[in-house]
């Protein structure tokens, strides 16, 4: 999930403010989300890269996508709808699916759905159940047991993303993965985008979805040690209702930690989650680094005055 991953970047104006260009990685390509559109680069298997453009609902792109605290939330929608709507495209391109075959809204909202439920049981409901019946009753302080968990909910979320990587075709998207961060990276920095110059750019990016996710892992411990340890069922359904208020806070400390890359501190507080971009990210050939620039230049010459 960039500018969750998602994960997000320019710092160019569009308009009177600046506007940071994001995306994600999809199956044999790259989608770029720009102010008002976003365009998806896929290689299909004749080796061609399928570009398609298209405008971004209003509710990606109007006042609440700016305002604090509510646009973590949007982002969040975003990162799921969005960004399972693209994939799923992605996966019609590359297996050589009549491109005109409109994706059926079951299936999209289907899919998100499980995404969601996948993720809350995976790291918020498992690191509960195995704190609660295998921990606490060792322990006397609920303090203590909220950490217990939060390390938990980190470690279960390290393991999987190690476990997924190493699947071949999630190797290639995370490919991809670091062509979106190089590619990225090169534009902030005002080169040409070439293949053979983006290629000397980092595959870490401050504002990718792997950094966000961590940070949300992170505050979720403080957040649910808030309210002490309640009963099971009433821990439930806090760590369900409480994700978007999390998310919400983890979205405006990594949009403040990305504006202040340059601080030391901020670069420290923010290395874990670097780290982690190591996981998610491998370094792309030049098809496609190729993909992501396309996606970035289609996307770009879309929203040219």
């Amino acid at each position: 999930m960039h500018d969750p991953k998602g994960s997000h970047y320019d710092n160019q104006s569009i308009m009177a403010k600046p506007f940071y260009y994001g995306g994600q990685a999809v199956i044999e390509g790259v989608m770029m989300r720009g102010r008002d559109n976003l365009a998806i680069s896929v290689r299909g298997p004749d080796g061609k890269l399928n570009i398609k453009k298209q405008p971004l609902p209003s509710i990606y792109k109007g006042r609440l996508r700016e305002t604090p605290l509510i646009r973590g939330i949007i982002v969040l929608i975003e990162t799921l709808v969005l960004g399972t709507q693209v994939l799923l495209h992605s996966a019609q391109v590359a297996s050589a699916e009549e491109e005109e075959e409109k994706i059926p809204t079951a299936l999209l909202w289907g899919t998100v759905a499980a995404s969601l439920a996948f993720g809350v049981a995976l790291f918020f409901i498992a690191p509960l159940f195995t704190t609660r019946y295998f921990v606490d009753p060792y322990l006397g302080s609920a303090l203590v047991s909220n950490l217990v968990e939060g390390f938990i909910r980190i470690g279960i979320f390290v393991a999987y993303l190690k476990l997924i990587g190493l699947i071949p075709d999630i190797k290639r998207v995370f490919a991809y993965h670091g062509a979106e961060h190089k590619v990225v990276n090169a534009y902030e920095a005002g080169i040409p985008l070439e293949a053979k110059a983006v290629r000397n750019y980092s595959t870490a990016h401050p504002r990718c979805g792997t950094s966000f996710i961590f940070i949300v892992l992170i505050i979720a411990i403080f957040v649910f040690s808030l309210f002490g340890r309640p009963s099971l069922w009433l821990s439930v359904l806090s760590r369900i209702l409480l994700i978007p208020v999390i998310a919400a806070l983890g979205y405006e400390i990594m949009k403040f930690g990305a504006s202040h890359i340059k601080s030391m501190t901020i670069r420290i507080f923010l290395a874990p989650g670097l780290a982690l971009q190591a996981m998610t990210t491998r370094e792309p050939d030049d098809d496609q680094i190729e993909a992501a620039i396309a996606a970035l230049n289609e996307v770009i010459e879309s929203e040219k005055p």
